[in-house]
């Protein structure tokens, strides 16, 4: 069977092909807060990403003016404690000019199998959840340094390290600038069998 796309499906597709080459990662971010209900409708289109069995794993933790200072004094507090106080106050100083946090988890399985499609799932919605926001203008990080390893990080948003992970924790904001970035050509990354 051939496929034939009309020349609107070629225009969306290159379109949409653009949109997921534009989303960057980023730590630069410019000091404007971006809506809570703009974060509420990502988090809503996460949601749909591929999801074995309909398992829906994933939980979304939004940081509040609190929760962000909190977070801000562990870093500095981890990176006193594994590296030096120079590292500390630059990392705490770095976290403090980030503006939007959300920590997204995966409820823990025992069933190794579905551990790993319940984390690609995450994965997924971790990718949805950027790309609305590149697409509203707003950049991101995911990050998954010392601190989402760390108990007392647990303990401050209330979770419970036996019932869920973290995968990630995104930092977002309106950026001050994009990095450019170039990957492997297609070829080099794709086998065609048979």
């Amino acid at each position: 069977m051939s496929e034939v796309h009309s020349e609107n499906d070629s225009r969306y597709l290159q379109a949409l092909a653009e949109r997921i080459r534009a989303r960057r990662t980023t730590k630069l971010f410019l000091k404007r807060a971006v809506s809570k209900s703009l974060v509420r409708d990502a988090v809503e289109v996460a949601r749909w990403a591929p999801n074995h069995h309909l398992t829906e794993p994933w939980h979304f933790y939004s940081f509040g003016k609190q929760t962000i200072a909190k977070s801000i004094e562990l870093i500095r507090d981890i990176a006193a404690e594994t590296k030096d106080e120079k590292l500390a106050e630059f990392k705490a100083e770095s976290a403090a000019k980030i503006p939007g946090w959300l920590l997204v988890t995966c409820r823990k399985s025992g069933d190794e199998l579905r551990q790993q499609e319940d984390y690609a799932s995450c994965c997924c919605a971790i990718q949805n959840l950027t790309l609305y926001l590149s697409e509203a203008g707003v950049a991101s990080k995911w990050t998954t340094g010392l601190i989402t390893r760390d108990q007392r990080f647990f303990d401050l948003l209330d979770i419970d390290p036996d019932e869920e992970f973290v995968v990630g924790l995104i930092w977002y904001g309106y950026p001050k600038v994009l990095p450019t970035q170039t990957r492997k050509d297609v070829g080099e990354i794709l086998t065609e069998t048979e």
